[in-house]
């Protein structure tokens, strides 16, 4: 077979693709806003900032509509590419998150201007963009956490540089993309929020160490967190959580074992919010794992688990932490392993308190079960299981002195109460949504006024009327 000088071009351009580690499809080459260098996307920015800054507010809303709407259209894409490029999660369930980000992530009716009036005047208080915002983003939630803070940030005024997780860079900037070529269709300036192909430590210390870069926000584990505070810029950091969920003797046991599978699986136990252990007050344990494993869950005992430990697990002198080439995979794959075939969301076993897949946040599809005498030695159980995060919590229960009690020794951000734990960002409870949940921060759940900072306005002896 003859090859002509074209296609001898192109394999030349592959192999040096290749040789070269960037492994970039010609698709991905053309994304909008996605740039080689960080310094190129940090240059394009700024200036796309300095245009965005004449937009009026109804302007703003008209973009994000957009965004909402192309994220809607373009979710199963999304959540593919997601699962296709990390190998984590569930297609299923990322779609219903893609829906979520696009449904109910707050856009510029997050920013409320207050007014203080008397005999001395008038002063306004209004909610002003930072500028430009540097955003690390994970792997767990890539593409739904860059259109969650794009809208955010836009819905404040500001401009967006993401500095993706490597492992899920395409996915990450396929979203970029999609938020770019909403924001030229509502028509706003290009690059309004930007990337790049291959995202290092060296583009992140680039970012974060930019002028003009004005503020820094991050998804992802406690050291990414530490670096953004060191940096000597506003930073908000969302951190690691390991959130545990009580079931006392007053609980609905059928709804609680059906509400904490539905959480506990969803998406293979990826949400930083998910239920990653569980504490039972004894007299009703064998009714909730029986009611679990109704619902879907499947019980390994004994030798199972210890095989379980050894798969999913890391043992270093002693410590234990997770086996990330299993971060994230379904609870089958786990199970064909132990030589079990079955088609079972989530794995359940009974454990100690201070077994490591109690003290280890697991991300993965694996509840541990730990039986308590009573409300309050599940409660201290919790807490110390917690880590102090003060990130999410859960409990099953209908005493509302326990509801209480649970709450206050806990002090997490989210705390959700007889429901599964995705209804504390909005999916089947009230409120609003957001996959970056500053605990270490303080700002709790981020929204449009997280990304502004205020700005007084103040008349003196005019306009008060009264």
């Amino acid at each position: 077979m003859r090859i002509d000088e074209n296609q001898i071009s192109e394999i030349i351009k592959n192999v040096l693709a290749n040789v070269a580690g960037e492994n970039v499809t010609e698709n991905a080459r053309s994304y909008k806003g996605v740039f080689d260098s960080m310094s190129d996307a940090l240059e394009a920015v700024n200036k796309a900032y300095k245009q965005y800054r004449s937009y009026t507010v109804e302007q703003r809303e008209q973009i994000i509509s957009k965004i909402r709407e192309l994220t809607l259209n373009e979710a199963e894409e999304m959540a593919k590419l997601g699962v296709s490029e990390t190998g984590m999660g569930r297609v299923s369930d990322k779609i219903i998150k893609h829906q979520l980000v696009a449904n109910k992530t707050p856009g510029t009716e997050d920013l409320s201007p207050s007014v203080m009036t008397g005999d001395n005047g008038l002063t306004l208080v209004e909610m002003a963009p930072y500028g430009v915002i540097g955003s690390i983003t994970p792997s767990t939630n890539p593409s739904e956490t860059v259109i969650c803070n794009s809208i955010g940030m836009i819905a404040g005024g500001n401009a967006v540089v993401f500095n993706p997780h490597p492992n899920a860079c395409k996915t990450a900037n396929y979203a970029v993309d999609l938020v770019n070529r909403a924001i030229l269709e509502a028509g706003g300036p290009e690059n309004l929020v930007v990337s790049v192909y291959k995202p290092t430590m060296d583009t992140s210390n680039e970012m974060m160490k930019s002028p003009i870069v004005r503020m820094l926000v991050a998804t992802g584990g406690p050291g990414v967190v530490r670096t953004l505070l060191s940096s000597g810029k506003k930073a908000i950091g969302a951190g690691a959580g390991n959130p545990p969920v009580i079931v006392d003797e007053t609980a609905d046991i059928k709804k609680a074992a059906r509400d904490i599978v539905a959480g506990a699986s969803f998406d293979n136990n990826l949400p930083c919010i998910a239920e990653k252990e569980c504490f039972a007050v004894d007299s009703i344990a064998d009714a909730l794992i029986a009611g679990m494993q109704e619902a879907g869950a499947y019980l390994i005992k004994g030798d199972q688990v210890d095989a379980l430990v050894k798969l999913a697990l890391v043992e270093k002198d002693g410590k234990y932490s997770i086996n990330k080439k299993w971060v994230g995979k379904d609870a089958g794959k786990f199970l064909k392993e132990l030589g079990i075939n079955s088609d079972a969301r989530l794995i359940i076993c009974e454990t100690n308190a201070l077994h490591p897949f109690v003290q280890v946040e697991m991300m993965m599809p694996v509840l541990p079960i730990v039986r308590v005498p009573d409300i309050d030695d599940a409660i201290e159980k919790a807490v110390a299981a917690e880590h102090g995060n003060r990130h999410s919590a859960h409990i099953h229960s209908k005493n509302i002195d326990n509801l209480t009690k649970f709450a206050r020794a806990v002090e997490t951000t989210i705390f959700v109460k007889n429901a599964p734990s995705y209804a504390g960002i909005g999916a089947g409870g009230e409120g609003y949504t957001t996959f970056t949940i500053a605990g270490p921060t303080g700002e709790g759940l981020t929204a449009a006024h997280s990304f502004t900072r205020q700005r007084r306005c103040v008349m003196v002896d005019g306009l008060h009327i009264v």
